[in-house]
Order: structure tokens, then C-alpha cells, then sequence
């Protein structure tokens, strides 16, 4: 118990020396490194919800131009906005499916109190965090840098943690866990969308995606 205390509450101010060496690789006490890996998600979802509103505003201009263009029996055009109007709301859909993404995985490791718990849940959260990465890499640029930022920490919490436990990794099991959490967070994110925009007028998006 007491080995469990020493990882994960903090201890008394470190001197000078010690914190250079931390700088490098932080060893220290598990819940304020983890604490802190979770305020770096959450700004990663302000910044998510920042650049999704962007697009729905976008989404909103061009759906008032297909419209219009419908309205005046000018398919062509029409046809010539959905395309466009199709391709905003692919990467809409990516940003919300990593946004409720990563509220998944805020959401656990907000509840986590024990070493064990720790490992059971960032193993999978790293997957997560990898997956979204990768899908917002052109959209974000900036976000997948930070992402891969807070992957570090959280990677080099699970290895203490883990060490500190004397737990191993089931990969199998976190990569399926990883999957079930993209999977919950893609279904959610799939009906927000439904609800955010609406539906282009009949025969204008047949034949792009829609």
C-alpha cells in the first residue's frame, strides 16, 4: 500500500537538480502526471470542437447555395456545391468522431484510482489517442504534434505504473478495448451528425456520397 501512495500521490517540493532531471523524463508521483495529461485532452477537445464548428458554419453557407441553385432548376451547379458540400462534412464527421473519441477516454482516466486501473485503461487509451491522430493529421496538424505529445506521457505512465505493479500488458486485449471505444465513439458521433445537418433536397446528392 504504502509503494502504491509513493507512485501516485506527490511528495514534498523537489530541489533544483532534481527537477532539471524530471524536465527529461518525469518519475515522479502518477496522478499529477496523469492529471495533466487529462488537461491536455480536454484542450485537444476545445480545440476539436473549435475547428468543428468552423466547418458546421462552412457546411451552413454552401447547403443555403444548393438550395438556391435547386430552387432555380440549375442542377448543375447544385450538383457542383453537394460535392463540395460532401467533402466538408467527411472531415466534420472525422473531427466529431474524434472528439467524442477522445471524451471516451477522459472520461476513464478520470475515474482511475488504482495502478492496475492505470494499465488497464491506458493501453487502450494509447490506441485511441494513435487512431485519432492519424485520422486528423491533415485536418489538424497542430493537434496530431500534441497528441503525439500527451501519447508520450501517457506511455511513460503505463510503464511506471506497470513496473510499479508488477502488471504486463495484454495487447490483444487492448487493442479490442481501443476498438471498442473508437467503435462506441463513432456510433455516437454518427447520430450527432444525423441531428446537426440537415439532408440535401432529393436527387441532388445521389451520386455524391450522400
Amino acid at each position: 500500500m504504502s509503494k502504491f501512495v509513493e507512485k501516485w500521490e506527490p511528495k514534498e517540493t523537489p530541489g533544483l537538480a532534481t527537477r532539471v532531471k524530471e524536465t527529461i523524463r518525469p518519475p515522479g508521483p502518477l496522478k499529477p502526471r496523469l492529471d495533466a495529461a487529462i488537461r491536455a485532452l480536454q484542450l485537444q477537445i476545445q480545440k476539436l470542437d473549435i475547428a468543428n464548428q468552423k466547418f458546421q458554419e462552412r457546411d451552413r453557407t454552401i447547403f443555403s447555395k444548393i438550395v438556391d441553385a435547386y430552387s432555380r432548376h440549375d442542377m448543375d451547379r447544385a450538383k457542383i456545391y453537394a460535392n463540395e458540400l460532401a467533402e466538408i462534412r467527411k472531415m466534420s464527421k472525422v473531427l466529431m468522431q474524434s472528439r467524442m473519441a477522445l471524451e471516451q477516454i477522459v472520461m476513464r482516466l478520470s475515474t482511475v484510482t488504482e495502478l492496475g486501473d492505470i494499465v488497464a485503461t491506458l493501453a487502450p487509451a494509447m490506441g485511441v489517442i494513435k487512431n485519432v491522430k492519424t485520422g486528423i493529421s491533415t485536418l489538424l496538424p497542430e493537434a496530431e504534434k500534441e497528441l503525439g505529445d500527451i501519447s508520450t506521457i501517457l506511455s511513460s505512465i503505463l510503464v511506471d505504473a506497470g513496473q510499479t505493479a508488477g502488471l504486463s500488458l495484454n495487447f490483444e486485449t487492448a487493442n479490442e478495448d481501443a476498438m471498442k471505444i473508437l467503435n462506441e465513439a463513432a456510433a455516437i458521433a454518427e447520430q450527432k451528425f444525423k441531428e446537426k445537418f440537415p439532408e440535401l433536397p432529393t436527387g441532388v446528392g445521389e451520386k455524391t456520397g450522400f
